[in-house]
């Protein structure tokens, strides 16, 4: 219960009453807890929940010049937001995690040259104090526009041409992807195919070249594109049973993608593993819900979101830059 005045929101002055502190002392925990003996901190804390005290955000945003905001900017189509279960993790994982800190996340969406230029003119004008990057292409304009206002980023996955300019958290993508071709090698697989996914992403870039680093320079033949929508799977299937209608396993970039290519594998009359088998990468919901159930290359989507937010909190507070690769992991099942 508040112990201030009936009607009277309670103040700085009231939780430092409670607390048995000075005002000085409770703003400084109200900032960090920098300088404060633990005794201090627990009794200012105790204060702060039975006075009911809230922080006044504008008035403290005048002080500390930060918005206590940041952005979580997807450089995809909108719908891409709901159709991937990634990103889905990626955004409830961050916004938990900035919770956790007193941090606000506000979601733009960036899928056009014209949106990234928008997005970066408001996130530059101090609405946030950081920006938390997703599926950034290569040759956007939008990392310039941010770098060159002095606004931290950290990106999720490799941030093509910028590695040493930006923080990053990353799944090592090309590890993953010679776990995957491996294993369909030794599972007697000998003419294997990849849809990759846009090569103007780090996960376009790097899963193909884990492919070639156990393959070589395979059969152009064997390589399509996609853009790791289930259609584009669906699509570069197709095109690759045309080039290649003797392949016997294919490498799926994504499990979505791997749910569109085994819809197409099915309408050519091919069984999965028999005949072709399919492998992914993510370990999303759309691994377990594909028929047969994807064998696929797992990324800890939760653990990139923690590490995204500490990573640009450190930015933040204190100008810091990292890079953090995290392991992959082969998870076998139905489909090869």
């Amino acid at each position: 219960m508040s112990t201030s005045s009936a009607g009277r929101r309670p103040t700085m002055e009231d939780v430092a009453d409670m607390a048995g502190v000075s005002r000085g002392t409770v703003s400084r925990v109200l900032n960090g807890g920098h300088y404060v003996s633990p005794d201090a901190l627990a009794a200012v804390h105790r204060a702060i929940r039975k006075t009911g005290y809230v922080v006044n955000q504008h008035a403290r945003s005048l002080v500390t010049q930060r918005s206590d905001s940041v952005a979580f900017i997807l450089s995809d189509p909108q719908d891409r937001l709901f159709e991937d279960p990634n990103f889905a993790i990626l955004l409830k994982g961050c916004t938990q995690a900035l919770a956790e800190r007193g941090i606000t996340l506000v979601l733009t969406i960036a899928g056009t040259l014209e949106d990234r230029k928008r997005v970066g003119r408001w996130v530059t004008a101090g609405h946030v104090d950081g920006v938390l990057l997703v599926s950034e292409h290569a040759g956007s304009p939008l990392i310039d526009e941010l770098r060159s206002r002095g606004l931290p980023i950290v990106a999720a996955g490799r941030p093509i041409g910028y590695e040493r300019d930006i923080s990053y958290v990353a799944a090592d993508d090309r590890d993953g992807a010679r776990q995957m071709v491996t294993y369909l090698r030794s599972r007697g697989h000998r003419r294997i195919g990849i849809i990759t996914g846009p090569i103007d992403t780090p996960g376009g870039v790097d899963r193909l070249a884990g492919y070639h680093d156990v393959l070589g320079e395979a059969d152009p033949r064997l390589v399509a594109n996609g853009d790791y929508t289930q259609d584009s799977g669906a699509r570069a299937m197709d095109e690759l049973l045309h080039r290649a209608p003797d392949l016997d396993a294919v490498f799926v970039c994504s499990d979505l993608m791997a749910r569109g290519a085994i819809a197409a594998l099915r309408r050519a009359g091919k069984r999965i593993p028999e005949d072709v088998a399919v492998g992914g990468f993510d370990d999303s919901k759309a691994a377990v819900s594909a028929t047969p159930q994807l064998t696929t290359i797992r990324q800890d989507f939760v653990r990139v979101s923690t590490e995204m937010v500490r990573l640009l909190h450190d930015a933040i507070t204190s100008g810091g830059r990292s890079a953090v690769i995290l392991p992959t992991d082969l998870v076998i099942r139905d489909s090869a």
